[in-house]
């Protein structure tokens, strides 16, 4: 029993400092997973924080979104058809092919947000829109028919179509960042919106931590900043770090500036504009709100 407590003493010491370190900076493009990436093997253990969650984000457990719900349930339920159509995609799902039903209804006008490869509230938004003037069964998911009829009415998307260079725009801002000095910042946009008592001062794009090592959803404040930091754990630059949870940070990334989303970070909110940042980081003052949110 005694060298059972002296075990749990131990991991929570470990957890405590792991959680205070700066542990930001760019992962290599080998290993390197992002909102926009392809999905981790299946094999691949979760971790506390990639765990199963009921909302459906990326890095939970739930099936594969082709799988109908007659392909998850008992094996004398599967034996017979299901009459339920079967969704190719739908809100949750995280996958290059996501990305490029966002770039094909941003084609068609129906979106006007940046593709990020997440199916979230805009992505069943716009489907669904989509489906309603198509005469289809407005579901806001994407079954067979309905992803025929986007493909032969939209063309295939080019490369920047898919991942576009230029600024993203910015989401509805979160309830929860409607009073007072905040950083709101939007997973699903990939944007931070500098905000004052419910009026966006400043916008910019920004980059999350990879499905490993995933960016804390939550409502925090700045604990401390530091303009020329260096990460503790990967020796990597941070500049204008605005540290909101651990070793996690708003800062700039200069591999973010150069590769765009085809990397993540360890965690942290990567900012590639570093003149606006360099502005927000002067605005910004300890204590200050940071809201991350899908």
């Amino acid at each position: 029993m005694h060298r059972q407590k002296v075990i749990i003493r131990t991991l929570g010491l470990a957890t405590a400092v792991a959680l205070a370190a700066t542990a930001c900076g760019p992962q290599k493009a080998e290993s390197a997973g992002s909102s926009s990436s392809a999905p981790a093997s299946p094999t691949a253990v979760a971790s506390p924080e990639t765990s199963p969650s009921s909302d459906g984000k990326p890095g939970d457990a739930s099936p594969s979104p082709s799988a109908s719900p007659s392909e998850s349930a008992s094996p004398s339920a599967s034996a017979s058809p299901s009459p339920t159509v079967k969704q190719i995609m739908a809100n949750g799902d995280d996958s290059d092919q996501v990305r490029e039903l966002q770039a094909r209804l941003r084609q068609l006008k129906l979106m006007s947000v940046a593709p990020t490869g997440f199916y979230g509230s805009k992505t069943t938004a716009a489907v669904k829109s989509f489906q309603s003037k198509n005469k289809l069964t407005a579901t806001g998911g994407v079954d067979e028919p309905t992803w025929k009829k986007i493909q032969s009415s939209s063309k295939k998307p080019t490369a920047d179509e898919l991942r576009p260079p230029t600024v993203n725009e910015a989401d509805a801002p979160d309830p929860r960042c409607m009073t007072g000095r905040v950083m709101c910042i939007s997973k699903e946009s990939r944007t931070l919106a500098w905000m004052i008592d419910g009026k966006v001062v400043s916008t910019m794009d920004v980059r999350f931590g990879s499905e490993n090592t995933p960016t804390r959803e939550g409502v925090f404040k700045v604990d401390r900043k530091e303009k020329d930091w260096v990460s503790t754990i990967y020796h990597t630059p941070m500049p204008y770090a605005m540290f909101f949870s651990g070793g996690q940070a708003v800062h700039f990334s200069a591999d973010f500036a150069a590769r765009g989303y085809a990397g993540a970070s360890h965690g942290c909110v990567n900012v590639r504009d570093k003149g606006k940042l360099s502005a927000l980081f002067g605005a910004v003052q300890t204590g200050d709100k940071v809201v991350v949110y899908w």
